[in-house]
């Protein structure tokens, strides 16, 4: 372990993966008693967070056996064996329903697991519970038409940010150490930055998805940056199912190990448009920046390179979409989704179809610029979102379906230009309230994203004890 048990924790739950992994091998503790502590924790949890979906305990408990059994003959199946995982709504898993968050969904359980899905149980890993998500994952919200609402462990008064909603619930819990998201405008890393976590957006196609959407990734939301790259270093794999997925590399996922030396770091405070920047937020990012300009960096302040016109045709784009999909449903189905989420969608019916390819034609134009950007820079660090945190009742932080994309302005251009991105904890508020930093690396260097976040890690020092769980 990188470190011992006494040291890092005092319960079995809060254990990081790497952790759990050198346990079993030392045999100090079992897969099955992992499981049944973690299974404790969630039932003082769940009642607060209404985290979860499928919830399984006792397909886990099956699992969780065999993968004793494996460990105590000294066989473990893969990288994961016995690693509690969970797993958001949207990505598939065998015999389970994947409703999209959405009441207006027919429940067919899913044919086979999605290619992250199908790595994790490959390498052993114990999922026994998904996570909920809001309706069609349009929204950076723990509102859901057919979950119950998520909630903050931090403050059970605020949002989780989404749309990966109870990814970032369960991973601040505690609900174990490996949870898999997904994000095409920041539902990764922005519950991520809300809720205190380490959460990635890999390289377009790095993650095998099915299915398959232009900006659109899986990721890991993890309590540090070694179990960021254990999980990916398993679900990093090529799947022919992925006809976007990039072809297999010899990535070294241990090596994050980096120096900050000359490295060439832009800080970028004002993305161009979106809501504006809190303070505590502001604060957080420029003390982040000025930790890697003293370990040796070159830091200097950035524009941002998002546009209201390309805010604005994302927006548009999205929104014709939904409708696409909205508008297949019959209105009985229709009167099923979330009031927000089908305001907004229906706006997309009066749009022509030079406003929709105006809209798409900005993903282009966002790529275009961030690689004019990266031409001078090595990383870019930034705030995750503007704010600090959000009532747990809104559907985003503007709380309105016409404007419903202002907080995104420092997550989403990355979905578009293909880039990785990293949020990671920063720091807190006067509260005691996490605020998030992100990232961003040129396309295609994860490992150096993961080593900044590394190196960032030292640099921040331990952060404060996850929160616990209110009394019953």
């Amino acid at each position: 372990m990188h470190k011992s048990a006494a040291e890092a924790v005092t319960s079995l739950h809060d254990l990081a993966a790497v952790d759990l992994i050198a346990g079993y091998r030392a045999k100090q503790f079992s897969p099955s008693e992992v499981l049944e502590d973690v299974l404790a924790h969630v039932a003082t949890w769940e009642p607060h967070l209404k985290a979860l979906y499928a919830f399984d305990p006792d397909g886990a408990r099956e699992a969780a056996k065999a993968s004793t059994a494996r460990w105590t003959g000294g066989e473990p199946s893969g990288a994961l064996d016995g690693v509690p995982v969970t797993v958001k709504d949207n990505i598939a898993t065998k015999g389970v329903p994947v409703p999209l968050g959405a009441a207006s969904v027919k429940l067919v359980p899913a044919e086979k697991d999605a290619p992250p899905a199908a790595r994790l149980r490959e390498a052993g890993a114990i999922i026994f519970a998904k996570t909920t998500m809001p309706d069609y994952g349009m929204l950076s919200s723990g509102l859901s038409s057919f979950h119950a609402l998520a909630r903050n462990p931090w403050d059970l008064s605020k949002n989780p940010g989404g749309s990966s909603a109870g990814a970032g619930a369960a991973a601040a819990a505690g609900y174990g150490p490996l949870h898999l998201g997904t994000d095409i405008g920041g539902s990764v890393r922005l519950p991520a930055g809300w809720c205190g976590l380490v959460g990635l957006k890999p390289s377009f196609g790095r993650v095998p998805i099915d299915p398959a959407y232009v900006g659109r990734v899986a990721g890991p939301m993890t309590r540090t940056v070694d179990d960021c790259a254990l999980m990916m270093s398993v679900i990093a794999k090529p799947d022919r199912r992925d006809g976007m997925s990039l072809p297999a590399e010899p990535l070294n996922w241990k090596g994050l190990e980096k120096s900050q030396r000359k490295l060439r770091i832009g800080l970028m405070l004002d993305p161009g448009v979106g809501l504006p920047l809190e303070k505590p937020v502001r604060e957080v990012a420029v003390k982040a920046a000025k930790a890697f300009e003293t370990a040796g960096a070159v830091v200097t302040e950035v524009d941002g390179i998002l546009t209201r016109e390309m805010l604005d045709g994302l927006d548009n784009f999205w929104r014709a979409r939904m409708w696409d999909d909205l508008s297949k449903l019959t209105p009985a189905e229709q009167a099923k989704v979330l009031p927000y989420i089908f305001k907004w969608g229906e706006s997309g019916a009066k749009l022509s179809g030079v406003d929709v390819i105006r809209g798409f034609n900005q993903t282009m134009a966002i790529r275009a610029a961030a690689g004019k950007l990266f031409c001078e820079l090595d990383y870019v660090i930034s705030p995750t979102a503007p704010n600090v945190n959000y009532s747990a009742e809104w559907a985003s932080p503007t709380n309105d379906p016409m404007k419903p994309f202002e907080h995104i302005a420092y997550t989403v251009p990355w979905n578009m230009s293909e880039n990785p991105a990293i949020a990671l904890n920063g720091g807190f508020d006067a509260k005691g309230f996490p605020i998030g930093v992100q990232i961003v690396g040129r396309r295609f260097d994860d490992i150096g994203v993961l080593g900044m976040a590394k190196a960032f890690e030292g640099l921040r020092g331990p952060q404060r004890p996850w929160p616990s769980p209110p009394a019953r």
